[in-house]
């Protein structure tokens, strides 16, 4: 089945981004529930709402703030999840505790996945592996059972293998909840320049 297809089937696919392959849905309840089940994950798990550009992601989150946006213009697209105001408490199957504050992400994405976003709006997007599994930089790194149960992939070949870094910026001072691909400090520092 085609990506774009399969994903208004309310199907989940695999999609390379700048850093790992995603296990991706239509960011809507019912995919997101059964895109849970396929990867094993807890229902009070957070999870990123991705886009292929701010002005995508504004689309999806219209209530983004000025210095929300300010922030992700600055850093993306790139290999980095924002956690950002919520204050529409949109999407709260996708919050998991904190329904005031939702995770973003606008990857570099390669063309073949750049295309399949875009012609959705938005998707949502976890790492495509085994809960505590390594990153798949590879559709190959994807386990069999995820591969097998995907109604669609898109192959970009080999991609960053390294998980976004994930940095919450709803306080007064960033606050990183996940170093990835890159570092904590290079990544406050940039975050710091956009808010001022």
């Amino acid at each position: 089945m085609d990506a774009v297809a399969a994903l208004r089937a309310g199907a989940s696919i695999l999609l390379p981004t700048d850093t790992v392959y995603g296990l991706c849905a239509l960011p809507d309840e019912e995919p997101v529930r059964r895109l849970y089940e396929l990867k094993g994950r807890g229902a009070g798990q957070p999870t990123a709402i991705v886009a292929a550009s701010v002005d995508g992601l504004r689309r999806t989150l219209p209530e983004l703030s000025e210095r929300d946006e300010r922030i992700a213009r600055a850093l993306l697209p790139g290999p980095f999840t924002l956690v950002v105001a919520n204050p529409a408490r949109r999407f709260p199957w996708l919050t998991g505790t904190t329904p005031e504050a939702i995770g973003v992400r606008v990857p570099a994405l390669p063309e073949p996945a750049r295309a399949v976003v875009d012609a959705v709006g938005a998707v949502i997007a976890t790492s495509a592996n085994e809960p505590g599994g390594p990153d798949p930089a590879s559709l190959d790194d994807v386990p069999r059972r995820i591969r097998d149960a995907a109604a669609a992939a898109v192959d970009a070949g080999r991609v960053g293998g390294v998980a976004s870094t994930v940095v919450d910026v709803t306080g007064d001072e960033p606050r990183i909840l996940r170093e990835g691909a890159v570092p904590a400090a290079e990544t406050v520092a940039r975050v710091r320049a956009a808010m001022r």
